[in-house]
């Protein structure tokens, strides 16, 4: 598998843990069946793609990039979609965030 392939496979995993984490949220605690199975169904595929991605980017790498990448993703879906505005200090937080995905991908694979 290829570098691009596998970079693929990392953003088809925050798509699918955004997802998740979007169906986790109207859950309600998971007492509604719907949206419980669609989060079980999107974290079981996330973690396959992330396990797909660890085949060719160190693990520290692939879940620093997810893990970050899925945070900004998050925030921008509960900006959008539950009206959740954050702060200054939660805004400059998640700019320190990009800066650290950005550097560990760019830099740190030396």
């Amino acid at each position: 598998m290829s570098l691009a392939t596998s970079y693929g496979f990392l953003i088809l995993a925050v798509v699918l843990g955004v997802t998740s984490n979007s169906f986790a949220k109207t859950a309600e605690g998971f007492t509604l069946i719907f949206p419980s199975i669609i989060t079980g169904i999107t974290i079981v595929m996330c973690m396959y793609a992330l396990s797909m991605v660890m085949k060719n980017i160190p693990m520290g790498i692939t879940y620093a990039s997810f893990a970050g990448l899925t945070i900004i993703a998050t925030v921008i879906v509960g900006v959008i979609r539950f009206d959740q505005m954050p702060n200054l200090y939660s805004i400059i937080g998640l700019a320190f965030i990009i800066i650290g995905v950005l550097m560990v991908n760019l830099l740190g694979n030396n």
